[in-house]
């Protein structure tokens, strides 16, 4: 989000505010709770580009490593095949950036 923010300022503000400092600040789901669903979300929708930076919230959020395998696996039979392929690039990518 950080580059598209310098373009979009107001974008940015309101992903920080909005999205970032009231939804997922909502108390009725934990952030991993949360996480595990904008995992699934991104992966069925195929946004490899957005879901990099989620893999990295969901991991520090409490989602393990072993989960996010087991989502893009399940997701694979209800999202597509080619949508867990591109999930499963970018966890290789995000765990091995983060040495997990």
């Amino acid at each position: 989000m950080g580059q598209v923010k310098d373009v979009f300022p107001k974008l940015g503000e309101l992903t920080e505010k909005v999205v970032f400092g009231d939804v997922w600040e909502r108390p009725a789901l934990a952030k991993r709770d949360r996480s595990l669903i904008t995992l699934a979300a991104l992966i069925a929708l195929h946004r490899p580009e957005q879901l990099k930076g989620h893999r990295w919230r969901a991991l520090g959020n409490g989602v393990k490593r072993e989960e996010i395998f087991e989502v893009i696996t399940h997701l694979a039979f209800y999202a597509g095949w080619a949508n867990a392929g591109s999930a499963a690039a970018v966890a290789k990518e995000v765990f091995a950036e983060r040495n997990v």
